[in-house]
């Protein structure tokens, strides 16, 4: 089985812990049922003026690179930052067209993998029309549970879910928006994220923050994440605040992960006066993060909307208790009080709830356990079961 994974989300050499989950996932299904994969991963199109930083990465990326021996290809898209973003999925479609053909005469495609609704699926489905071969369309979260709110993008995210072959959802919730957006059940699989146990693992706690070099004896809350509005990590402070001023913060904070609100974030901990209790530890390489797991007492998740955040499944795969919002997948992967605490999204009760988690007698054993059930080798099975689905019915 040859297979064409079509998504702009796809790591890179410059962005290498981006969506890793997607890599993780094919690899999987290349790893344990031999699929013979190439990727094809769009950026946007942008001159190398070094003045533009934000954007200036996308012109260092090279068309052509081999990730973890998988051969990927980046075609240039136009995008208008604000406007224009119902025309992506076109401009992507004609982006990548002559690259997918190209790749078709060397590389016989059996069937197109695309992850991410809108544009990519948009794309990938007319890719597929093109070469004439099925699509599967894998929903990520923002792409079903923010974008089909935009009124001039919820007739293309229909369109995809029912031009493509088949759907594939990471969490129940993302799959009952599809339902409701007109997707028949029978042609959505849900299929949620896993963790490599070889990655994520439990660690002693002190082994761990001798590695991170921090001190052996202090209570330690950690997140993970980019630093946007939608994964609350303002909130969380004016939670620490709260805390402080009740005389309550004997624990020390690490914020992992970059973005926009790096420079406000930093502002506010400096106006709150909380840079001897919080830390903005900047980005860190996936295979890194074992070590802030375990070194954590607890690990926090307070965004507005999500996916399947395998944040979570990590932290608990190093058997670490979760405090989070209850959004989209996260219920369906902190399935007891024994793994986690959950809590409404503001200062009052992510302060409650993280002092609760710190109070609370965890049997961290038992959260490992679970934590570590649900692996890649279980998700490419899955995968595996809907593409061979797909192409019988061809």
């Amino acid at each position: 089985m040859n297979v064409l994974v079509y998504s702009s989300l796809f790591p890179n050499c410059i962005q290498p812990n981006k969506a890793v989950f997607v890599k993780h996932r094919m690899a999987a299904v290349n790893r344990y049922y031999g699929a013979g994969l190439h990727v094809v991963a769009p950026i946007p199109y942008f001159p190398p003026l070094k003045q533009f930083s934000a954007w200036y990465q996308y012109s260092q990326i090279p068309k052509v690179e081999t990730l973890d021996n998988i051969p990927t290809y980046h075609p240039r898209y136009l995008v208008t930052p604000k406007i224009g973003m119902s025309f992506y999925g076109w401009w992507m479609f004609l982006s990548s067209l002559k690259t997918v053909k190209s790749i078709s005469k060397q590389f016989p495609i059996d069937l197109i993998d695309a992850h991410y609704v809108f544009p990519d699926g948009f794309a990938a489905v007319l890719l597929g029309k093109a070469i004439g071969k099925p699509v599967i369309v894998s929903a990520r979260g923002t792409d079903i549970n923010m974008y089909p709110q935009l009124p001039i993008i919820r007739p293309l995210i229909k369109y995809v879910l029912n031009n493509a072959d088949h759907v594939v959802s990471v969490c129940g919730s993302l799959k009952e928006i599809m339902r409701d957006l007109g997707t028949p059940e029978d042609k959505i699989s849900v299929i949620p994220n896993g963790i490599d146990p070889n990655n994520f693992y439990r660690l002693d706690r002190a082994e761990a923050r001798r590695k991170l070099d921090i001190c052996p004896n202090q209570k330690m809350l950690v997140t993970v994440g980019q630093l946007i509005e939608r994964k609350g990590i303002h909130i969380l402070l004016d939670a620490l605040n709260q805390i402080k001023k009740n005389g309550n913060l004997d624990f020390s904070t690490y914020i992992i992960g970059n973005g926009d609100m790096y420079s406000s974030l930093s502002d506010q901990i400096d106006r709150y006066g909380l840079d001897s209790r919080v830390k903005l530890a900047g980005e860190v390489k996936n295979k890194e993060l074992i070590y802030w797991y375990n070194a954590a007492n607890t690990f926090f998740l307070g965004s507005s909307r999500e996916g399947w955040p395998n944040v979570i499944g990590e932290a608990l795969a190093c058997g670490v208790p979760v405090v989070s919002t209850p959004v989209n997948g996260v219920p369906e992967i902190i399935t007891s009080k024994k793994y986690g605490i959950m809590v409404e999204r503001n200062a009052e009760s992510f302060a409650r709830g993280i002092l609760k988690a710190f109070n609370t007698l965890w049997d961290y054993d038992e959260i490992h356990t679970y934590g570590q059930s649900r692996t890649w080798e279980t998700v490419a099975t899955e995968v595996h079961e809907v593409f061979q689905k797909i192409l019988k019915s061809e």
